[in-house]
């Protein structure tokens, strides 16, 4: 066997294995040891993380945290590497494995540790909605079955490099409502966590790219209403929902500030707002926190 396949496979072995390292602080941007910084240090259930390791840049890295890939990209300038990821809205709280195995010259450093992860509170709101969007019919079933598909199979790929550049920005100049996370009871039932940030846009106000990136959807849903998904690279994606029109199509680049539509009131909604959401790996995260979050240093 190759020298070189015979220490990814060893590597590889060590990361599945789940060798825990120290417990990483709960303060910002906190130093474990002097190689992983996780930011923000305080880790809640949807929260979306900045994971830096020092390494040289002829190093190879190997990542995984809550049965997702880290994905490693040099930092800008050579200041090691990066991975963008994230916990799910709904993920559990807890000790997790955070496992990086690094690679450099034939050498090969395990530095995983334990993360934990903090509950995050979340409230519950009750909405009205045409009944369609409660109980749909047969017809209405077949459609958002295909359409389950259709986000399966655009969710199934991004590019295998990051597409966005520095910090993401708001995608509409409008206050934002403290939506994310909610439980949301539909007439009367328990429909849905809301995985998104709401912005109160008046109908027409325009709707931008919150950094560069590949459109992969552009089109209606049932639900969603006018819809315009971006591929932001490494299994990132934005999503910008019921807009009442859209003006990419499907392929082109973008990048920041590039207006793609402009807000509406389409799909499953009480009037008129921009549903923005973030998704990292299948995860759903919580926008204002990505927002908030400095990606300056990274690229």
């Amino acid at each position: 066997m190759p020298v070189f396949r015979l220490i990814f496979t060893t590597w590889k072995a060590a990361v599945f294995a789940g060798i825990a390292g120290s417990v990483l602080s709960a303060q910002p941007a906190v130093r474990q040891g002097s190689a992983v910084t996780v930011t923000p240090g305080v880790v809640v259930a949807g929260s979306p993380e900045l994971i830096h390791v020092e390494a040289g840049a002829d190093a190879t890295l190997l990542g995984e945290w809550l049965g997702r890939k880290l994905e490693f990209f040099k930092a800008r300038g050579g200041n090691g590497w990066y991975a963008l990821a994230g916990v799910d809205v709904e993920g559990p709280a807890g000790p997790s494995t955070l496992k990086v195995i690094v690679n450099s010259a034939g050498s090969v450093r395990d530095l995983s540790r334990t993360v934990e992860i903090h509950a995050e509170r979340y409230r519950t709101g009750a909405l009205s909605v045409a009944p369609r969007f409660v109980e749909p019919g047969a017809e209405e079933l077949r459609q958002i079955e295909a359409e389950s598909a259709l986000k399966a199979k655009v969710f199934a790929t991004s590019a295998p490099q990051p597409l966005w550049l520095g910090s993401f920005r708001a995608p509409v100049t409008a206050a934002p409502t403290d939506s994310f996370g909610t439980r949301r009871m539909f007439n009367g039932k328990l429909a849905s966590i809301h995985k998104g940030m709401d912005f109160s846009a008046a109908m027409g106000t325009p709707v931008r790219a919150g950094n560069s990136g590949v459109v992969v959807l552009a089109g209606k849903l049932y639900y969603e209403g006018n819809c315009v998904i971006i591929d932001h690279g490494l299994g990132l994606w934005t999503l910008s929902m019921h807009l009442s029109r859209i003006d990419v199509r499907e392929g082109q680049g973008v990048t920041q500030g590039e207006r793609l539509g402009l807000t509406g009131a389409t799909g499953r909604v009480t009037g008129p707002h921009l549903h923005w959401a973030v998704r990292w790996q299948g995860a759903y995260l919580d926008p204002a926190k990505l927002l908030r979050l400095n990606l300056n240093a990274a690229r």
